[in-house]
């Protein structure tokens, strides 16, 4: 898959749910792979890191992401 289509399928997934996750579960993380998310939503990045590795396994690429309204900005000086 080309870079620019690299998640595309998980993130269209993540913006399908973002408004019913912001009410449940806003500032957590979840693991989506295609269209399958991980059993849960975990407190860290790294919760959410292991279960995807435990649900998906090492061979193809899954997103582990935060459950935000707008992404943060981060500024390295």
């Amino acid at each position: 898959m080309a870079p620019a289509g690299r998640f595309s399928a998980e993130l269209k997934v993540f913006e399908q749910h973002r408004e019913e996750w912001l009410r449940s579960h806003p500032g957590k993380y979840v693991a989506i792979q295609d269209d399958v998310i991980a059993e849960g939503f975990f407190a860290t990045y790294a919760e959410a890191l292991k279960a995807g590795l435990q649900k998906f396994g090492v061979r193809r690429s899954f997103l582990a992401k935060q459950v935000w309204i707008t992404e943060p900005v981060y500024l390295v000086s």
